[in-house]
């Protein structure tokens, strides 16, 4: 699990619209990666759209945003063309990069054990630091809360 404190590990994954993103190349800018479960679902489509209707404002503050789920390429782009969505979506489809980083595992999914996605967000510094990372229970708001926190740096 990556956690406050400790370098990000580096990573390239495929994201929608093609092409790839490698977190390296976005030094010295800090970055916002947001976990969510699946593309279309009531809540990750919340959470989604919650960041990109604040990407602008990210931006202005230097700040890159990106989503992060195991739907594959394909999928990201269809979700992001039915809500018309800005936000770079990246696709660890084989969900190596969230098993590693503490981002998949077990949790209670209506009362019952399972294995998924801990919805989960993280600050990471220009110099590849993480600043803040946030377990992510209510999704309302959230995007707003981190905001907050990149204009507190």
């Amino acid at each position: 699990m990556i956690s406050e404190g400790q370098i990000a590990p580096d990573f390239t994954l495929p994201r929608d619209g093609g092409g790839t993103v490698t977190l390296s190349a976005l030094r010295p800018k800090p970055v916002v990666l947001f976990a969510y479960g699946q593309d279309g679902s009531p809540t990750c489509t919340t959470a989604v759209k919650d960041f990109d209707a604040l990407l602008p404002q990210f931006s202005a503050l230097g700040v890159e945003v990106l989503g992060l789920s195991k739907d594959p390429v394909k999928s990201h782009d269809r979700f992001a063309a039915k809500q018309g969505l800005t936000v770079p979506l990246l696709s660890d489809h084989g969900g190596h990069l969230m098993e590693d980083w503490g981002l998949f595992g077990e949790k209670l999914f209506f009362g019952k054990l399972v294995q998924g996605v801990l919805r989960a967000t993280l600050l990471i510094g220009g110099d590849g630091r993480v600043l803040k990372r946030w377990k992510v229970d209510r999704v309302k708001g959230h995007a707003d809360e981190v905001l907050a926190a990149v204009k507190a740096l």
